[in-house]
Protein backbone atom coordinates (compact mmCIF):
# COMPACT_ATOMS: atom_id res chain seq x y z
CA UNK A 1 0.00 0.00 0.00
CA UNK A 2 1.91 2.64 1.13
CA UNK A 3 4.31 3.40 -0.71
CA UNK A 4 5.50 3.32 1.64
CA UNK A 5 6.24 3.07 1.07
CA UNK A 6 6.30 0.97 2.31
CA UNK A 7 8.90 -1.05 0.03
CA UNK A 8 11.48 -3.39 0.81
CA UNK A 9 14.00 -6.72 -0.17
CA UNK A 10 15.53 -8.99 1.93
CA UNK A 11 18.51 -12.01 2.61
CA UNK A 12 16.60 -15.44 2.06
CA UNK A 13 17.08 -16.96 5.77
CA UNK A 14 19.91 -19.12 5.23
CA UNK A 15 20.71 -18.84 2.17
CA UNK A 16 23.58 -16.44 2.68
CA UNK A 17 24.53 -17.61 5.80
CA UNK A 18 27.42 -19.61 4.12
CA UNK A 19 28.63 -16.98 1.19
CA UNK A 20 29.65 -20.05 -1.17
CA UNK A 21 27.21 -22.48 -0.90
CA UNK A 22 24.08 -21.25 -3.10
CA UNK A 23 21.36 -24.16 -1.62
CA UNK A 24 19.07 -22.51 0.63
CA UNK A 25 19.62 -23.51 4.58
CA UNK A 26 16.30 -24.48 6.05
CA UNK A 27 14.67 -21.78 7.94
CA UNK A 28 14.54 -22.01 11.67
CA UNK A 29 12.68 -20.37 14.35
CA UNK A 30 14.93 -21.31 16.80
CA UNK A 31 17.57 -18.08 15.93
CA UNK A 32 17.08 -15.69 18.73
CA UNK A 33 15.66 -12.36 17.35
CA UNK A 34 18.41 -8.97 18.47
CA UNK A 35 17.03 -6.05 20.78
CA UNK A 36 16.13 -2.79 19.63
CA UNK A 37 19.43 -1.96 21.10
CA UNK A 38 21.27 -4.14 19.52
CA UNK A 39 19.87 -3.73 16.05
CA UNK A 40 20.02 0.29 16.68
CA UNK A 41 23.64 0.01 17.40
CA UNK A 42 24.60 -1.58 13.60
CA UNK A 43 26.22 1.43 11.98
CA UNK A 44 25.12 0.68 8.69
CA UNK A 45 21.49 -0.18 9.73
CA UNK A 46 22.10 3.56 11.73
CA UNK A 47 22.75 5.08 8.01
CA UNK A 48 20.57 3.78 5.95
CA UNK A 49 17.68 4.64 8.00
CA UNK A 50 18.67 8.31 7.60
CA UNK A 51 18.96 7.93 3.69
CA UNK A 52 15.60 7.27 4.21
CA UNK A 53 14.36 9.33 6.50
CA UNK A 54 15.77 12.42 4.31
CA UNK A 55 14.42 11.15 1.03
CA UNK A 56 11.12 10.13 2.58
CA UNK A 57 10.45 13.34 4.01
CA UNK A 58 11.37 15.40 1.01
CA UNK A 59 9.20 13.52 -0.91
CA UNK A 60 6.09 13.88 1.41
CA UNK A 61 6.62 17.19 1.64
CA UNK A 62 6.60 17.38 -2.22
CA UNK A 63 3.47 15.51 -3.14
CA UNK A 64 1.71 17.27 -0.15
CA UNK A 65 2.65 20.51 -1.97
CA UNK A 66 2.06 19.26 -5.34
CA UNK A 67 -1.44 18.22 -4.89
CA UNK A 68 -2.28 21.29 -3.11
CA UNK A 69 -0.88 23.54 -5.95
CA UNK A 70 -2.70 21.47 -8.52
CA UNK A 71 -6.02 22.06 -6.45
CA UNK A 72 -5.73 25.38 -5.31
CA UNK A 73 -4.83 26.47 -9.46
CA UNK A 74 -7.13 24.30 -10.81
CA UNK A 75 -9.89 23.13 -8.90
CA UNK A 76 -10.12 19.91 -10.78
CA UNK A 77 -10.06 16.34 -9.27
CA UNK A 78 -8.71 15.15 -12.76
CA UNK A 79 -5.20 16.50 -12.35
CA UNK A 80 -4.77 14.67 -9.57
CA UNK A 81 -5.38 11.75 -11.38
CA UNK A 82 -3.25 12.86 -14.07
CA UNK A 83 -0.34 13.78 -11.10
CA UNK A 84 -0.40 9.79 -10.38
CA UNK A 85 -0.68 8.68 -13.89
CA UNK A 86 2.64 10.60 -14.63
CA UNK A 87 4.18 9.31 -11.67
CA UNK A 88 3.42 5.56 -12.66
CA UNK A 89 3.85 4.71 -16.09
CA UNK A 90 7.91 5.47 -16.14
CA UNK A 91 7.73 3.20 -13.34
CA UNK A 92 5.71 0.33 -14.84
CA UNK A 93 7.86 1.44 -18.43
CA UNK A 94 11.01 0.52 -17.08
CA UNK A 95 10.36 -2.04 -14.73
CA UNK A 96 12.62 -4.72 -17.13
CA UNK A 97 15.55 -2.41 -17.50
CA UNK A 98 15.58 -1.31 -13.50
CA UNK A 99 15.41 -4.47 -11.78
CA UNK A 100 18.27 -5.54 -13.53
CA UNK A 101 20.43 -2.99 -13.11
CA UNK A 102 19.84 -2.97 -9.59
CA UNK A 103 21.42 -6.60 -9.87
CA UNK A 104 23.74 -5.69 -11.81
CA UNK A 105 25.62 -3.25 -10.10
CA UNK A 106 26.23 -1.91 -6.60
CA UNK A 107 23.18 -0.66 -5.53
CA UNK A 108 24.38 2.26 -3.47
CA UNK A 109 25.04 3.56 -6.88
CA UNK A 110 22.28 3.13 -8.57
CA UNK A 111 20.23 4.66 -5.87
CA UNK A 112 22.79 7.71 -5.60
CA UNK A 113 22.48 8.60 -9.57
CA UNK A 114 18.46 8.17 -9.63
CA UNK A 115 18.69 10.40 -5.99
CA UNK A 116 20.71 13.27 -7.95
CA UNK A 117 17.84 13.04 -10.90
CA UNK A 118 15.15 13.48 -7.96
CA UNK A 119 16.89 16.77 -6.64
CA UNK A 120 17.15 18.09 -10.02
CA UNK A 121 13.26 17.25 -10.49
CA UNK A 122 12.76 19.43 -7.08
CA UNK A 123 15.01 21.78 -8.41
CA UNK A 124 12.53 22.33 -11.89
CA UNK A 125 9.42 22.18 -9.76
CA UNK A 126 10.82 25.15 -7.52
CA UNK A 127 11.85 27.16 -10.45
CA UNK A 128 8.17 26.65 -12.43
CA UNK A 129 5.97 26.87 -9.23
CA UNK A 130 7.60 30.22 -8.34
CA UNK A 131 6.99 32.06 -11.23
CA UNK A 132 2.88 31.55 -10.56
CA UNK A 133 2.00 29.57 -13.47
CA UNK A 134 -1.79 28.23 -14.35
CA UNK A 135 -0.36 25.61 -17.20
CA UNK A 136 -0.26 22.23 -15.89
CA UNK A 137 1.24 20.04 -18.53
CA UNK A 138 4.60 21.07 -17.57
CA UNK A 139 4.33 19.96 -14.15
CA UNK A 140 3.28 16.60 -15.91
CA UNK A 141 6.33 16.01 -17.45
CA UNK A 142 8.59 17.35 -14.38
CA UNK A 143 6.41 14.23 -12.12
CA UNK A 144 7.25 11.89 -15.26
CA UNK A 145 10.76 12.44 -14.56
CA UNK A 146 10.43 11.59 -11.31
CA UNK A 147 8.39 8.34 -12.16
CA UNK A 148 11.67 8.02 -13.77
CA UNK A 149 14.42 8.40 -11.17
CA UNK A 150 12.36 6.35 -8.96
CA UNK A 151 11.93 3.65 -10.59
CA UNK A 152 15.26 2.64 -9.77
CA UNK A 153 16.40 4.47 -6.00
CA UNK A 154 12.57 2.61 -4.92
CA UNK A 155 14.12 -0.86 -6.06
CA UNK A 156 17.95 0.24 -5.09
CA UNK A 157 16.88 1.48 -1.26
CA UNK A 158 14.82 -1.37 -0.78
CA UNK A 159 17.30 -3.95 -1.80
CA UNK A 160 20.09 -2.71 0.00
CA UNK A 161 17.98 -3.28 3.61
CA UNK A 162 18.77 -6.84 3.74
CA UNK A 163 22.44 -6.49 2.86
CA UNK A 164 22.80 -4.43 6.25
CA UNK A 165 20.69 -6.50 8.38
CA UNK A 166 20.64 -10.81 9.14
CA UNK A 167 18.14 -12.69 8.29
CA UNK A 168 16.50 -12.76 11.94
CA UNK A 169 17.28 -9.39 12.45
CA UNK A 170 15.16 -8.78 9.38
CA UNK A 171 11.67 -8.71 11.13
CA UNK A 172 12.67 -5.92 13.80
CA UNK A 173 14.82 -3.84 11.37
CA UNK A 174 11.81 -4.01 8.74
CA UNK A 175 9.39 -2.68 11.28
CA UNK A 176 12.28 -0.08 12.07
CA UNK A 177 12.23 1.19 8.62
CA UNK A 178 8.49 1.36 8.76
CA UNK A 179 8.18 3.46 11.65
CA UNK A 180 10.65 5.75 9.75
CA UNK A 181 9.10 6.03 6.32
CA UNK A 182 5.75 6.93 8.90
CA UNK A 183 7.41 8.81 10.81
CA UNK A 184 8.12 10.92 7.46
CA UNK A 185 4.90 10.43 6.01
CA UNK A 186 3.30 13.11 9.09
CA UNK A 187 6.33 15.22 9.27
CA UNK A 188 6.53 16.20 5.41
CA UNK A 189 3.33 16.57 5.36
CA UNK A 190 2.92 18.79 8.20
CA UNK A 191 6.09 21.00 7.39
CA UNK A 192 4.92 21.39 3.72
CA UNK A 193 1.47 22.82 5.05
CA UNK A 194 3.40 25.45 7.01
CA UNK A 195 5.87 26.26 4.21
CA UNK A 196 3.26 26.24 1.26
CA UNK A 197 1.08 28.65 3.29
CA UNK A 198 4.46 31.11 3.47
CA UNK A 199 5.00 30.45 -0.52
CA UNK A 200 4.12 27.84 -2.86
CA UNK A 201 7.67 27.30 -4.03
CA UNK A 202 9.32 26.87 -0.77
CA UNK A 203 8.43 23.55 -0.12
CA UNK A 204 10.49 22.37 -3.10
CA UNK A 205 13.20 24.49 -2.31
CA UNK A 206 12.98 22.22 0.94
CA UNK A 207 12.75 18.91 -0.49
CA UNK A 208 16.16 19.70 -3.05
CA UNK A 209 17.84 20.07 0.26
CA UNK A 210 16.06 16.95 2.10
CA UNK A 211 17.30 14.59 -0.76
CA UNK A 212 20.94 16.34 -0.72
CA UNK A 213 21.59 15.16 2.89
CA UNK A 214 20.07 11.68 1.76
CA UNK A 215 22.53 11.17 -0.72
CA UNK A 216 25.84 12.32 1.69
CA UNK A 217 24.02 9.71 4.15
CA UNK A 218 24.55 6.88 1.28
CA UNK A 219 28.32 7.53 1.57
CA UNK A 220 28.15 5.80 4.95
CA UNK A 221 26.27 2.73 3.90
CA UNK A 222 28.70 -0.25 4.20
CA UNK A 223 26.84 -3.82 3.09
CA UNK A 224 27.14 -6.83 6.30
CA UNK A 225 26.53 -9.06 3.73
CA UNK A 226 27.81 -8.88 0.16
CA UNK A 227 25.77 -8.28 -2.33
CA UNK A 228 25.90 -10.83 -5.54
CA UNK A 229 25.55 -9.74 -8.37
CA UNK A 230 23.76 -11.09 -11.25
CA UNK A 231 26.95 -10.66 -13.60
CA UNK A 232 27.67 -14.46 -14.61
CA UNK A 233 28.85 -15.32 -17.75
CA UNK A 234 25.60 -17.06 -18.55
CA UNK A 235 23.78 -14.38 -17.40
CA UNK A 236 22.98 -12.41 -20.14
CA UNK A 237 20.64 -9.40 -20.64
CA UNK A 238 17.89 -10.33 -21.57
CA UNK A 239 13.86 -10.32 -21.38
CA UNK A 240 14.06 -13.98 -20.10
CA UNK A 241 16.30 -12.89 -17.71
CA UNK A 242 14.74 -9.03 -16.36
CA UNK A 243 11.31 -11.35 -15.97
CA UNK A 244 12.77 -13.75 -13.14
CA UNK A 245 11.36 -11.27 -10.74
CA UNK A 246 7.80 -11.74 -12.23
CA UNK A 247 8.11 -15.36 -12.40
CA UNK A 248 9.66 -15.86 -8.99
CA UNK A 249 6.79 -13.85 -7.70
CA UNK A 250 3.93 -15.87 -9.74
CA UNK A 251 5.72 -19.30 -8.14
CA UNK A 252 4.44 -18.51 -4.78
CA UNK A 253 0.70 -18.68 -4.23
CA UNK A 254 1.30 -16.79 -0.90
CA UNK A 255 3.65 -13.75 -2.37
CA UNK A 256 1.58 -13.39 -5.32
CA UNK A 257 -1.47 -13.00 -2.63
CA UNK A 258 -0.24 -10.38 -0.06
CA UNK A 259 1.49 -8.34 -3.21
CA UNK A 260 -1.66 -8.30 -5.88
CA UNK A 261 -4.12 -7.53 -2.44
CA UNK A 262 -1.94 -4.72 -1.12
CA UNK A 263 -2.36 -3.64 -5.01
CA UNK A 264 -6.14 -4.02 -5.36
CA UNK A 265 -7.08 -2.65 -1.82
CA UNK A 266 -5.29 0.81 -2.47
CA UNK A 267 -5.86 0.67 -6.39
CA UNK A 268 -9.29 0.99 -5.04
CA UNK A 269 -9.13 2.71 -1.69
CA UNK A 270 -6.57 5.24 -2.75
CA UNK A 271 -8.43 8.27 -0.82
CA UNK A 272 -5.15 9.93 0.61
CA UNK A 273 -4.57 11.13 -3.13
CA UNK A 274 -8.16 13.09 -3.21
CA UNK A 275 -7.08 14.87 0.14
CA UNK A 276 -5.90 18.27 -1.45
CA UNK A 277 -9.85 18.56 -2.63
CA UNK A 278 -11.43 16.84 0.27
CA UNK A 279 -9.61 19.11 2.74
CA UNK A 280 -11.10 22.51 0.27
CA UNK A 281 -14.68 20.85 -0.85
CA UNK A 282 -15.82 18.73 1.53
CA UNK A 283 -14.39 19.77 5.28
CA UNK A 284 -13.64 23.22 4.19
CA UNK A 285 -10.13 24.25 5.73
CA UNK A 286 -7.28 25.95 4.96
CA UNK A 287 -3.52 25.31 4.30
CA UNK A 288 -1.98 24.62 7.60
CA UNK A 289 -4.85 22.24 8.61
CA UNK A 290 -4.63 20.18 5.11
CA UNK A 291 -0.54 19.49 6.27
CA UNK A 292 -2.07 18.32 9.48
CA UNK A 293 -4.57 16.46 7.91
CA UNK A 294 -2.00 14.59 5.19
CA UNK A 295 -0.16 14.28 7.91
CA UNK A 296 -2.65 12.10 10.13
CA UNK A 297 -2.20 8.71 8.26
CA UNK A 298 1.82 8.46 9.47
CA UNK A 299 0.24 8.76 13.00
CA UNK A 300 -1.37 5.75 13.05
CA UNK A 301 1.06 3.77 11.02
CA UNK A 302 3.53 4.98 13.46
CA UNK A 303 1.55 3.83 16.80
CA UNK A 304 0.81 0.72 15.11
CA UNK A 305 4.77 0.68 13.89
CA UNK A 306 5.96 0.99 17.54
CA UNK A 307 4.10 -1.78 18.39
CA UNK A 308 5.39 -4.15 15.45
CA UNK A 309 9.13 -2.99 16.57
CA UNK A 310 8.37 -3.70 19.95
CA UNK A 311 6.19 -6.62 19.75
CA UNK A 312 6.13 -8.20 16.18
CA UNK A 313 3.37 -10.82 15.59
CA UNK A 314 5.04 -14.40 14.61
CA UNK A 315 1.25 -16.22 14.04
CA UNK A 316 -1.39 -16.32 11.95
CA UNK A 317 -0.11 -14.01 9.04
CA UNK A 318 -2.50 -14.51 6.40
CA UNK A 319 -5.50 -13.71 8.78
CA UNK A 320 -4.47 -10.60 10.31
CA UNK A 321 -3.32 -9.31 6.71
CA UNK A 322 -6.86 -9.60 5.50
CA UNK A 323 -8.52 -8.45 8.40
CA UNK A 324 -6.41 -5.25 8.10
CA UNK A 325 -7.30 -4.53 4.42
CA UNK A 326 -10.70 -4.96 5.59
CA UNK A 327 -10.52 -2.15 8.38
CA UNK A 328 -8.94 -0.07 5.67
CA UNK A 329 -11.63 -0.52 3.37
CA UNK A 330 -14.17 0.37 6.14
CA UNK A 331 -11.88 3.67 7.35
CA UNK A 332 -11.84 4.85 4.10
CA UNK A 333 -15.84 4.72 3.90
CA UNK A 334 -16.26 6.89 7.04
CA UNK A 335 -13.38 9.45 5.39
CA UNK A 336 -15.66 9.27 2.72
CA UNK A 337 -19.31 10.00 4.52
CA UNK A 338 -17.50 12.60 6.94
CA UNK A 339 -17.94 16.12 6.63
CA UNK A 340 -15.91 16.59 10.23
CA UNK A 341 -12.55 17.49 10.13
CA UNK A 342 -11.95 15.74 13.68
CA UNK A 343 -13.76 12.66 12.28
CA UNK A 344 -11.91 12.48 9.06
CA UNK A 345 -8.70 12.67 10.99
CA UNK A 346 -9.49 10.38 12.92
CA UNK A 347 -10.76 7.46 10.07
CA UNK A 348 -7.13 9.19 8.17
CA UNK A 349 -5.13 7.17 11.48
CA UNK A 350 -7.37 3.90 11.27
CA UNK A 351 -7.00 3.28 7.85
CA UNK A 352 -3.24 4.03 8.18
CA UNK A 353 -2.61 1.98 10.88
CA UNK A 354 -4.12 -1.14 9.34
CA UNK A 355 -1.94 0.05 6.48
CA UNK A 356 0.82 -0.25 8.37
CA UNK A 357 0.14 -4.12 9.20
CA UNK A 358 0.07 -4.85 5.54
CA UNK A 359 3.26 -3.02 4.67
CA UNK A 360 4.72 -5.01 8.01
CA UNK A 361 3.58 -8.18 6.40
CA UNK A 362 4.65 -7.68 2.96
CA UNK A 363 7.97 -6.06 3.42
CA UNK A 364 8.91 -9.04 5.63
CA UNK A 365 7.72 -11.88 3.15
CA UNK A 366 9.41 -10.52 0.07
CA UNK A 367 12.69 -10.33 1.54
CA UNK A 368 12.45 -13.41 3.51
CA UNK A 369 11.63 -15.50 0.41
CA UNK A 370 13.74 -14.21 -2.35
CA UNK A 371 17.27 -14.78 -3.04
CA UNK A 372 20.21 -11.76 -2.76
CA UNK A 373 21.04 -12.02 -6.84
CA UNK A 374 17.05 -11.37 -7.05
CA UNK A 375 16.34 -9.01 -5.02
CA UNK A 376 16.81 -5.94 -7.65
CA UNK A 377 14.54 -7.80 -10.58
CA UNK A 378 11.93 -8.73 -7.31
CA UNK A 379 12.10 -5.56 -6.17
CA UNK A 380 11.61 -3.98 -9.32
CA UNK A 381 8.28 -5.60 -10.04
CA UNK A 382 7.13 -5.25 -6.63
CA UNK A 383 7.76 -1.39 -7.32
CA UNK A 384 5.49 -1.84 -10.08
CA UNK A 385 2.67 -2.89 -7.94
CA UNK A 386 3.13 -0.38 -4.93
CA UNK A 387 3.18 2.30 -8.06
CA UNK A 388 -0.02 0.84 -9.34
CA UNK A 389 -1.54 0.85 -5.81
CA UNK A 390 -0.38 4.34 -5.25
CA UNK A 391 0.02 6.58 -8.65
CA UNK A 392 -2.35 4.44 -10.50
CA UNK A 393 -4.56 4.42 -7.54
CA UNK A 394 -4.68 8.16 -7.43
CA UNK A 395 -5.48 8.46 -10.98
CA UNK A 396 -8.09 6.05 -10.45
CA UNK A 397 -9.82 8.02 -7.54
CA UNK A 398 -9.33 11.40 -9.59
CA UNK A 399 -11.43 9.92 -12.38
CA UNK A 400 -14.05 8.10 -10.46
CA UNK A 401 -13.82 11.55 -8.62
CA UNK A 402 -14.71 13.77 -11.56
CA UNK A 403 -17.30 11.17 -12.87
CA UNK A 404 -19.44 10.24 -9.55
CA UNK A 405 -18.69 12.71 -6.97
CA UNK A 406 -15.76 13.17 -4.25
CA UNK A 407 -17.85 11.61 -1.51
CA UNK A 408 -19.32 8.48 -4.02
CA UNK A 409 -15.90 8.36 -5.49
CA UNK A 410 -13.87 7.61 -1.64
CA UNK A 411 -16.86 5.62 -0.09
CA UNK A 412 -17.07 3.61 -3.29
CA UNK A 413 -13.62 2.92 -3.64
CA UNK A 414 -14.06 1.76 0.97
CA UNK A 415 -16.44 -1.07 0.06
CA UNK A 416 -15.02 -2.43 -3.18
CA UNK A 417 -11.64 -2.72 -0.73
CA UNK A 418 -13.54 -4.37 1.72
CA UNK A 419 -15.22 -7.04 -0.87
CA UNK A 420 -11.53 -7.39 -2.81
CA UNK A 421 -10.13 -8.92 1.50
CA UNK A 422 -13.45 -11.65 1.64
CA UNK A 423 -12.22 -11.98 -2.39
CA UNK A 424 -8.65 -12.45 -2.22
CA UNK A 425 -9.48 -14.87 1.63
CA UNK A 426 -11.49 -17.23 -1.10
CA UNK A 427 -9.26 -17.07 -4.02
CA UNK A 428 -5.81 -17.69 -2.19
CA UNK A 429 -6.20 -20.24 0.61
CA UNK A 430 -2.63 -20.97 1.29
CA UNK A 431 -2.73 -16.84 1.87
CA UNK A 432 -5.52 -17.18 4.54
CA UNK A 433 -3.69 -20.16 6.08
CA UNK A 434 -0.53 -18.78 5.92
CA UNK A 435 0.68 -18.96 9.81
CA UNK A 436 4.28 -17.93 10.45
CA UNK A 437 6.91 -15.69 7.98
CA UNK A 438 9.26 -18.86 8.09
CA UNK A 439 6.31 -20.82 6.33
CA UNK A 440 6.19 -18.53 3.77
CA UNK A 441 9.45 -18.57 3.35
CA UNK A 442 9.53 -21.86 2.92
CA UNK A 443 6.66 -22.38 0.93
CA UNK A 444 8.15 -20.18 -1.98
CA UNK A 445 11.29 -22.32 -2.30
CA UNK A 446 12.99 -20.05 -5.05
CA UNK A 447 15.42 -21.63 -7.57
CA UNK A 448 17.79 -18.77 -8.73
CA UNK A 449 18.11 -19.28 -13.16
Amino acid sequence: MSDIEAELDAVDAGRHAVESDRTPAPVTAAIPVPSLRQIWSIPSVRALMLVQLFWSIGAMAQFTALGKFVIDVTNRNLNLAFLGLAEFVPTAVLVLVSGTVVDRFDRRKVAGIGMVGEVLCAMALFLYIRTGPTAMWPIFVIVAGVGTTRAFVSPATRSMKPLVAKPNEFSRVAALFSISWQSAAIFGPAAAGFLYAAHRALPFAVTMSLYSLSIVSLFFVRFRIPQRRSTDENQKVSVSHALQGLKFIRRSPVLLGAISLDLMAVLFGGAVALLPSIAKNQLHVGDIAYGWLRAAPGVGAVIIGLILVVKPFRRHVGRNLLLAVGVFGVATVALGLTHSYVVAFAALIVLSGADMISVYVRSTVVPLSTPNEMQGRVSSVENVFIGASNELGAFESGVASSIFGLTPAVAGGGVITVAVAVMWAVFFPSLRSADRFEDVAAEANPQPH
